[in-house]
């Protein structure tokens, strides 16, 4: 016994090792970032730049650890590339897309809560945008800690809403924008479930439930890989119009269709001669999504990084420019300061290396079960999306799109699965008891048919059960149980309680600890001179 207790306490501190080296690490990036803001601010300011900093920098790490795994994790989790080429992937498009095209947005962080024209203290405005960063950043912490996927936006939405009704009142609140948040609640994991859902039952009726799936796929994946040149081509300029370039949503579908149009002509012969090697089996035809599935994981990444460093920087820029211009920040057009969104990008890897695993893990693996097909269903539907909900002008959030997405594949296997499992069933139904052996050969005829075939072959199979006698009838409660045992296989139902939970507390936690934050704040910075 003893020698057991010390196996496992020298597991045990081989675990709390591991996590004292990553905040150690953590908390270089933090520190580095604080020096670096205080050397390139004036001595009147340092202090508060570097207290921005710090705060920035911290929720730019829960950005990295909490937010990122959602378009990285359905790769992971098909075993289409390792956990540690996802998070380098991960990275460098992530900083690419802050760094890229990430400005516009951060200027909308910044002004887009609060009603600038409303705002006349200018001290309680950057005690507020410290009290957000330090209030999202905790939920934030708190909900990586026990591997919930939240929304970051809404995180820090929640935080402004809470600091700045603590400091300015509630009259300076732009309420439109707390209402797009609720009705993103809803919104988002149904139409990205949906459209994930639509898109696995596109490829299984045309190529899994096909006898010859090869030759269906040679045919089938040209056009699927078209679709996703055109769905990414298209979200990518919608995503980093302002910043890159000025292009309406019209315009983004054009050049989304010319991106398709020329992938399809591409593919199409490098996917034949791809196929021609595989064997006809459903793990083989799982192998052409690889490639595919790794690109969208990159460009989700972009995209991600692109709009979600606003979250971390918004508050942060804020607080520079109203620094540097008083009272100028009322503007949202001015420049972003590059060294505030090195700072964001540079916090988001750091998170997303140190921290980033466990929410991979949760979206990849721990909801269900995923492959290459049912993973580029998921990253399809987070560009499709997106595109959909800004042609009717629906508020959005990545992740709930992400998470959706997951839980509408599940969903939609657990409805198939269970179709299949009353089929068969059905089959014994209409057979007499003893004959177990045509039973068997029926079932392995009918599970290698086409779509087509198996509706001719139950048509037939009730035609002649009408001349037998005495079938082996299946009981509705049995059925009932049959197909409960699929759903509670498929789509763990503990992950959907425990994370839609902690989607619904986001806003409000998040208000708050913002609100908590500006009174402590506002406390401690009452006796210093002002900025």
């Amino acid at each position: 016994m003893e020698f057991e207790h010390i196996s496992q306490i020298e597991q045990a501190s081989r675990k709390g090792s591991g996590e004292i080296l990553r905040l150690g690490l953590a908390l270089i990036y933090i520190i580095g970032a604080m020096l670096f803001a205080a050397r390139v601010a004036d001595g009147e300011n340092a202090v508060i730049l570097a207290i921005a900093a710090v705060l920035g920098g911290y929720m730019a790490i829960n950005i990295g650890a909490n937010d990122v795994g959602n378009n990285v994790g359905p790769a992971v989790g098909a075993r289409a590339m390792s956990l540690g080429v996802a998070l380098a992937i991960a990275a460098m498009f992530e900083a690419a897309g802050a760094l890229i095209a990430g400005g516009e947005v951060v200027g909308t962080m910044r002004s887009g809560i609060f009603d600038p024209a409303r705002i006349v203290d200018r001290e309680a405005l950057i005690w507020s945008m410290l009290a957000a960063l330090m209030g999202a950043g905790l939920f934030l912490n708190v909900a990586t800690a026990f591997g919930a996927p939240v929304s970051t936006t809404h995180a820090i939405v929640g935080a402004l809403l809470g600091a700045g009704v603590a400091a300015h009142g509630a009259d300076v609140v732009n309420w439109q924008v707390i209402m797009a948040v609720v009705v993103s609640w809803i919104v988002s994991p149904l139409l990205g479930g949906a459209v994930a859902a639509g898109f696995l039952y596109l490829i299984k009726r045309r190529i899994l439930f096909q006898a010859d799936m090869v030759g269906a796929a040679i045919c089938t994946v040209p056009y699927l890989l078209a679709a996703m040149a055109f769905a990414f081509s298209s979200y990518l300029l919608m995503q980093g119009r302002t910043r890159l370039l000025e292009i309406d949503l019209v315009d983004a579908l054009l050049v989304g269709v010319a991106a398709g149009v020329v992938v399809f002509f591409v593919a199409r012969p490098l996917v034949a001669r791809r196929a021609r090697s595989i064997a006809n089996t459903r793990k083989s035809v799982n192998r052409l999504f690889t490639l595919p599935l790794i690109v969208a994981a990159a460009l989700l990444s972009f995209a991600h990084g692109s709009n979600d460093v606003a979250n971390a920087v918004g508050p942060l820029s804020a607080i520079v420019v109203e620094l540097g211009h008083g009272g100028v920040m009322r503007a949202p057009q001015l420049p972003v300061p590059l060294w505030t969104m090195l700072i964001g990008a540079l916090g988001i890897c750091v998170g997303l290396a140190l921290f980033g695993p466990r929410i991979v893990r949760t979206i990849g693996s721990e909801i269900t079960e995923l492959d290459q097909m049912r993973a580029f269903c998921v990253a399809m539907s987070a560009a499709v999306t997106v595109l959909i909900a800004s042609a009717f002008g629906l508020p959005v959030s990545s992740t709930h799109i992400a998470v959706g997405a997951v839980f509408g594949v599940g969903f939609l296997r657990e409805y198939l699965l269970g179709r299949e499992a009353r089929m068969i069933a059905d089959i014994k139904a209409h057979h007499p008891d003893a004959d177990q052996d045509a039973i068997e050969a029926f079932i392995a005829r009918f599970t290698r048919a086409g779509v087509a075939a198996k509706g001719e072959m139950l048509s037939e199979l009730k035609e002649r059960s009408k001349r037998q006698l005495d079938p082996a009838n299946f009981s509705k409660s049995e059925r009932r149980q049959l197909r409960q045992v699929y759903k509670d296989e498929l789509v763990k139902r503990s992950q959907i309680r425990r994370i839609v939970s902690a989607w619904l507390v986001t806003v409000p936690a998040a208000a708050v600890l913002g609100s908590v934050m500006f009174f402590a704040i506002r406390g401690m910075m009452l006796d210093l001179p002002s900025p």
